[in-house]
């Protein structure tokens, strides 16, 4: 029976500068049965130590802070473990915040004003394997869909299509990116999940139709 119940725990890590912020997140989120805080790291760079060690569910990562910032800092957590899920929590509900976060990689945009039970959603969206954007930012993102930037590719992403649409297997494209065949795999499932592809024919012809991969790709193989 406990076993069962561990399984559902969701493990968080917190990570903000201004401890005030920290706290109070910590306190909400402490009462519910199924979460356990790991931890609240003050800024990226501690983010990412506390990453690799604790191996949390989902993070809360602020924006702005210092040493490495928030979008900083998911990329090079996300590199090494591309299940995590990362949520932003900000005070900025500006397009080009939201879609620059998504693009790094995150799962979910949460304004910091919202209501505490919404953070939770927004948890429990994530977990489920959704993209989660809360009312003020979907509307600030598209005042009527929510969803434009929901499937775009990472930097890293678009990396390892360009890499699979060349036909290369995981291990080879593991190795040249120095990066675990488990992460390969990772990120090529969130790949086909996020274009709605299933064959590597699939993601070739995607790659070239958007101009990831260039015909002169082709030849050289």
């Amino acid at each position: 029976m406990s076993e069962t119940v561990q399984s559902k725990t969701t493990k968080i890590l917190i990570v903000d500068d201004h401890p005030m912020v920290a706290e109070g997140l910590q306190s909400i989120l402490e009462c519910y049965d199924d979460i356990e805080i790991l931890g609240t790291p003050c800024n990226g760079r501690k983010a990412v130590e506390a990453a690799a060690r604790l191996k949390p569910d989902v993070i809360l990562m602020d924006l702005n802070m210092p040493d490495i910032g928030g979008l900083g800092a998911t990329e090079m957590i996300l590199e090494h473990q591309p299940e995590t899920r990362v949520l932003i929590l900000s005070m900025h509900n500006s397009p080009e915040y939201i879609s620059t976060a998504l693009n790094h990689g995150a799962c979910g945009y949460v304004l910091k004003d919202v209501q505490p039970d919404k953070i939770k959603t927004a948890i429990d969206a994530v977990m489920a394997g959704q993209i989660y954007l809360c009312t003020g930012a979907a509307g600030s993102l598209n005042p009527t869909d929510g969803t434009t930037a929901r499937e775009a590719l990472t930097g890293r992403e678009q990396t390892i299509l360009l890499e699979l649409a060349q036909g290369r297997a995981n291990k080879e494209v593991a190795r040249t990116l120095d990066i675990s065949v488990r992460t390969v795999e990772t990120h090529r499932k969130n790949i086909k999940r996020k274009l709605g592809i299933s064959s590597t024919a699939g993601l070739t012809r995607y790659a070239l139709e958007n101009g990831v991969l260039q015909s002169s790709s082709i030849k050289s193989l």
